[in-house]
């Protein structure tokens, strides 16, 4: 029965000139090749190595090479022997849960043992992440490798986890600021990034195993001081607020985006994800209202004829622009999600929006062909520009976002919630 829903959703993405494979097919092949290539135990695929030039960086930026982020990251510049392999990173990196969720989604997608497999021996990899206290992405190092563990193999010991880390999590909030920190590095006093926003549903699920209100709370009042700083006028979203210690703006701006004032396109996908998500759990319209505004934002702003945005929306619109295939993935999740939430005919078009990327992602322009691309499963996605780090590359997260989004479609079309965290009881 699986087989003949996750076929037809092949169907659907492509018309009748669908390739041979679906694409949750696709999707498992390429990861059980990556995780059959991975080097030993503790290594966690993040990204390809890819060259950049400071010349081409600095165009896109429209800034002079002097003025920008690359010498920061020059000396983590790989070699030339290394373009193109892996880069690997430990259980430590904020992008270490990706690959155990994608391979959780990837077996709700396909009921394939292998996948379930590799998902719980990578997830148990990360068990030392719930004793970590120096970070935000608990979220997504956690929610989505042990938290999709608990919706598909439910255990005890998960629970545990899931706690343990939503208590740290929630260590870095300061009430009087009224938000969760994010980094404890650079120039700002208490900054905050509209990332922030994906780590929330660690809490909520929290909030589900405990029966305790605590992590819910400080989840929403995240939410509420976020909604109230980060936006502009036009819903798009400032990338890093920080603030004083009495909770009072002391600067907004940006660390991947094209400028302080630009809308850095896989930031906006956080905040549409995190305040569709946000209204799910609270039922509060003020979130719904804002999801919407950030969906209708990123509709009209995002100019490509694929709908596979640049890696911002206030960049050079131009071929060789890159692209951010993680940022459509994460578009297209939330859409679909969105979508169910309003009345058919206003969700239609988000849904329709959502199709049409995953249709994009699926085509071979960025589903990249199995056994190459280092084992990932889209290419062309960009993770940090102005550091001119990881550009045009495949990165973990886009992959996990864009099986989450086929997940939430395959659910959709059956008629079901677009998504089942509502399965972790306490």
């Amino acid at each position: 029965m699986k087989k003949t829903l996750l076929s037809a959703l092949g169907m659907l993405l492509f018309g009748t000139t669908a390739v041979a494979a679906n694409p949750a097919d696709a999707a498992a092949d390429q990861l059980a090749y990556q995780v059959s290539q991975i080097p030993g135990p503790g290594k966690f695929p993040r990204a390809l190595f890819t060259d950049y030039s400071i010349g081409e960086v600095a165009y896109q930026l429209e800034r002079e090479p002097k003025d920008f982020y690359p010498q920061i990251e020059l000396r983590n510049h790989p070699t030339l022997k290394e373009f193109n392999t892996v880069r690997y990173h430990n259980y430590r990196d904020w992008t270490s849960g990706f690959l155990p969720g994608s391979l959780w989604l990837a077996y709700e997608l396909t009921g394939r043992d292998d996948m379930r497999r590799a998902a719980t021996e990578l997830t148990n990899q990360l068990l030392p992440v719930s004793y970590m206290k120096d970070t935000h992405d608990l979220g997504f190092m956690v929610n989505c490798s042990y938290g999709n563990a608990l919706r598909l193999a439910p255990s005890d010991s998960i629970k545990a986890v899931i706690v343990r880390t939503a208590d740290n999590l929630i260590s870095r909030f300061d009430p009087k600021v009224g938000v969760i920190r994010s980094w404890d590095f650079g120039p700002w006093n208490y900054p905050v990034i509209i990332d922030n926003m994906m780590n929330l549903e660690l809490l909520f699920n929290a909030s589900r195993l405990t029966g305790d209100s605590k992590y819910r709370d400080i989840a929403l009042k995240h939410a509420d001081k976020t909604l109230k700083c980060h936006f502009r006028p036009d819903f798009t979203s400032y990338h890093v607020v920080s603030y004083t210690p009495d909770g009072s703006i002391e600067s907004r701006g940006t660390f991947q985006g094209k400028a302080d004032e630009s809308a850095w396109s896989r930031g906006q996908g956080w905040a549409l994800y995190g305040y569709t998500e946000c209204y799910r759990e609270s039922g509060r319209k003020e979130y719904l209202e804002q999801a919407r505004h950030i969906a209708d934002m990123i509709m009209e702003r995002n100019v490509t004829e694929d709908l596979i945005p640049y890696w911002d929306l206030d960049a050079r619109n131009e071929p060789t622009t890159p692209r951010d295939a993680s940022a459509g993935a994460l578009y297209a999740a939330a859409m679909i999600e969105l979508s169910t939430m309003l009345p058919e005919k206003e969700g239609k078009k988000y849904l329709d929006y959502a199709e049409k990327i995953l249709a994009a992602l699926a085509s071979p322009q960025y589903t990249a062909e199995q056994g190459t691309n280092g084992g990932f499963i889209l290419k062309h996605s960009t993770g940090s520009l102005p550091h001119g780090s990881e550009i045009d590359t495949p990165l973990n997260y886009a992959d996990y976002y864009y099986l989450e989004a086929l997940v939430r479609l395959d659910r959709v079309k059956k008629g079901l919630p677009a998504t089942s965290w509502d399965k972790i009881k306490k």
